[in-house]
Order: structure tokens, then C-alpha cells, then sequence
């Protein structure tokens, strides 16, 4: 029986691994193959692997791991979890079964997007969710904003570091004097008129007919929420946040339910490729704590 089942082979799933496999500590990783940035062909902001393809970088952590001799891999869809603290059992879509004393998820999370033609196909490729995963590649190019709340009055200005914003209100909210007059200050362009479509690279076609400017790239806030239904089924506790639904931890990574953990985009904001790595690998040293002073 391994000591650690965990839930998710994506960054912050190895990431945990590794410092529990280096504790000597057995692990069984579950993981569906389905990791968030499988859309994008290059990760950038994650120091020694910038602008690398993230399904390399996976690989070559995948690798790494794999050489413990304390590893095991499960390629599956974990579904439930029984039991409790030290004795769990997770259980997979395909009947299999799976006990341990200690579960994290590092699920990933889902992103739904607004229902804007065209724009869902350029997810990862012309359209973004970080200024700073993805702007510093547009080259001070014309920056396109999509809005889906007011607060984004409250932080847009940032992208103004990278490119000349326009920002696309798009019927998220009403512009009023205090918003105008923010915007003016960061020089930033605002479109009132909704969006109808996203053609060619980055191509704004409004609902009166009008064409913009082509962009260098779009950024949305999509609305993340946990990749499966695992963490509702486990009834662990779940906290909103501007940017969606995630797993409530304390600051050691521990749920609501004791013994289970969680870490990564599911389970902390902002979402990264680096923060998810440093969020699993402080959840791997935590729970190896567990273990061993709380058995």
C-alpha cells in the first residue's frame, strides 16, 4: 500500500511527488492526461524552462520521478474517496481501487470561457489568462482585454506594461466617471460595443459590424473551477474567488477533511506554471510532516 495516493500528474501532482519520494516515501500517482496549458505551445515565466513546450517540460519531470524506485504511475480517472485519515481509498472510473494513508489532489482545474465565437479555438495559442505568462511575447503590440466584471477596472492598468490596451467591455458592466477617468490615466483605449466574433489571429469583429484593429493578443479572465467532481464528492470544503472555484486548504495544504490535501491551480490563485510547481512541492513536504510526527 502506498503511503500517498495523489490525485493528478500534472506540475503540481510531481511536484509533490518528488519531495516525498525523496523522503523514501512510497507514492501512486492517478493521473487522466489532461493538463491545463495542453493547449499552449510554449510556457514562459518558469526559471531554466522559459519558453519551452509544456508537454516537454512535463515529460522530462515524468522522467525524473519515474526514476524513483518508490513510484508508481496510474493512468485513470480517481472518482471517490472512502475512509479516513490513514486509511483511504480512492476509487477509479474503470473499477479499480486504490488505498493509502494520505491523498492529495492536484486536479488542475477546467476553464470555462465567455461565449464569444471563435474565441474558445485561439484559447492558448492568441488568447490568454496571464499578462505575465504570455505578454512580454507580444512585443509591445496593441493588447486586447475582454472584461467580465468591473473589479477588472482594478488591475487592467497592469497591462499597460506590455502593449497599448484597449479594453473590451463586451456587456460585462457599465462604465461609469470613476472607471473612465482610471483608464484615461493608463492611456487605456475603451470599446463599449459588444463583441460578436474573434477572427484570424486576434481579429475583434464587433456586433455593430465594426472591425478592429488587429491584436498582438486577448486576455480573458476565464472562470476556473476544480478539473473533476472529486473534490464535491469528497465534500471537502470549496471557496470562491474572482477568478472561480477552488479547493479551501489551511496553509500547510490541508482540506477540510483531514488527511486529504490539495495544491496547485485547483487550489490556490493566482494560477502559474511556477506557483503551481512551488504549491505541490511545499504539499509533498507537508504531508511527508504528517506522516511522520501525526500518524
Amino acid at each position: 500500500m502506498p503511503d500517498v495516493i495523489i490525485i493528478g500528474g500534472g506540475y503540481a501532482g510531481m511536484a509533490a511527488a518528488l519531495q516525498l519520494l525523496r523522503a523514501r516515501r512510497d507514492v501512486l500517482i492517478i493521473d487522466a492526461g489532461q493538463r491545463r496549458n495542453r493547449f499552449a505551445s510554449h510556457a514562459q515565466g518558469f526559471l531554466t524552462q522559459d519558453g519551452e513546450d509544456p508537454a516537454v517540460i512535463a515529460a522530462k519531470a515524468r522522467a525524473q520521478i519515474e526514476a524513483y524506485p518508490d513510484l508508481d504511475w496510474y493512468d485513470g480517472e480517481a472518482n471517490r474517496i472512502e475512509g479516513e485519515k490513514g486509511n483511504f481509498v480512492v476509487h477509479l472510473s474503470d473499477g479499480a481501487a486504490f488505498s493509502a494513508s494520505r491523498v492529495i489532489l492536484a486536479l488542475g482545474v477546467s476553464d470555462t470561457l465567455p461565449e464569444i465565437p471563435g474565441l474558445a479555438e485561439r484559447w492558448g495559442q492568441s488568447v490568454f489568462h496571464c499578462p505575465y505568462c504570455h505578454g512580454y511575447e507580444l512585443n509591445r503590440g496593441r493588447i486586447g482585454v475582454i472584461a467580465s466584471a468591473p473589479a477588472i477596472t482594478g488591475h487592467v492598468g497592469l497591462f499597460s506594461e506590455w502593449g497599448d490596451v484597449t479594453l473590451l467591455i463586451n456587456g460585462a458592466f457599465s462604465m461609469n466617471d470613476d472607471h473612465a477617468a482610471a483608464m484615461r490615466g493608463y492611456g487605456i483605449t475603451v470599446e463599449e460595443t459588444p463583441i460578436a466574433a474573434i477572427e484570424g489571429q486576434a481579429e475583434v469583429v464587433l456586433t455593430d459590424g465594426r472591425r478592429l484593429k488587429p491584436f498582438a493578443g486577448l486576455f480573458v479572465t476565464s472562470r476556473a473551477t476544480p478539473a473533476t467532481g472529486i473534490a464535491q464528492a469528497a465534500e471537502l470544503s470549496l471557496a470562491e474567488t474572482p477568478m472561480g472555484q477552488q479547493i479551501d486548504t489551511d496553509s500547510l495544504k490541508e482540506t477540510s477533511r483531514p488527511g486529504i490535501y490539495a495544491c496547485g491551480d485547483a487550489a490556490r490563485v493566482p494560477h502559474s506554471l511556477a506557483l503551481a510547481v512551488a504549491d505541490g512541492s511545499w504539499a509533498g513536504a507537508t504531508v511527508h510532516r504528517s506522516l511522520v510526527f501525526d500518524h
